[in-house]
């Protein structure tokens, strides 16, 4: 395995921050998309699994999020996280030319691929969303929505705590605990960019849906920071070959779960197929 980094600019001048962990002649290729507050290299570990297993793996921190520049917990519109799944393609494919391509989503990660997925008709092999932000546990308090929303108008950088539960992130208390000593996560999300997650989320799952792209839904059935249940809303509505896999005992993410093997074992084997 070698590991790379390497940036692009975004239209506003940003600089974003991209890494890509690869393989001598790779069977296929991971781009993956993290969730709110987090950044890439908390995916070294997902990485290292795709690697061993032939696939190389891309992924970039998100404006706002990371190495990347921008107000912590903020995009200028959602319409700019597509455009940044966009690049990172464009930069797997002058890699590794004619490989399939595998997008991968975690959380908020997962509401944007399933977003590209539906609006951009991509040319990839297979869609991964796990713990994806359709639906939350809980609606946010009004009075929040009604500031956010007045906000967002007139100064949409405003930020506020984005209210995290962390004590449903994983059930291993390791997990947690590095989460909380990583510099490079934060807990700010700016208006523009929860409401535009929200949005996006009950866009998702308002209408009947169909892809001719394989797609594979899994979130932890006890997850308190996303609701299992818009996952599985999506599953019901829309058409294709769709594979919903909940995991029992599980928290918000999967992959850094005490039997996050099992989690990453069904994640291979379900592209291998």
């Amino acid at each position: 395995m070698t590991t790379k980094e390497f940036n692009w600019k975004v239209t506003d001048g940003t600089n974003i921050y991209a890494k890509a962990w690869t393989i001598d002649k790779p069977k296929g290729i991971v781009c993956a998309v993290h969730g709110l507050g987090e950044h890439i290299n908390r995916y070294a570990h997902v990485a290292a699994f795709f690697n061993k297993n032939g696939y190389a793996f891309y992924g970039n921190d998100h404006y706002g999020h990371g190495k990347s520049g921008g107000a912590r917990g903020h995009t200028p519109n959602y319409e700019s996280l597509l455009t940044e799944v966009d690049t990172l393609i464009e930069k797997v494919e002058a890699d590794f030319p004619n490989l399939p391509i595998y997008l991968y989503g975690h959380s908020m990660g997962g509401n944007i691929v399933l977003n590209y997925l539906f609006l951009r008709n991509p040319k990839i092999k297979g869609v991964i969303a796990t713990g994806a932000a359709i639906t939350l546990p809980k609606n946010p308090p009004a009075a929040l929505l009604a500031v956010g929303k007045l906000m967002r108008k007139i100064y949409p950088k405003f930020a506020q705590p984005n209210g995290l539960e962390l004590k449903y992130l994983s059930t291993d208390q390791k997990v947690i605990d590095a989460y909380v000593a990583d510099d490079l996560v934060h807990d700010k999300v700016t208006s523009e960019l929860g409401l535009a997650l929200i949005e996006r989320g009950k866009w998702l799952i308002s209408t009947n849906r169909k892809t001719d792209i394989p797609l594979l839904l899994m979130h932890g059935a006890e997850d308190g920071i996303t609701a299992p249940l818009g996952t599985v809303e999506l599953s019901k509505i829309t058409e294709g070959d769709v594979t919903l896999k909940l995991w029992k005992g599980m928290f918000h993410e999967i992959h850094n779960e005490i039997d996050k093997q099992e989690v990453l074992d069904f994640m291979l084997n379900w592209a291998e197929k």
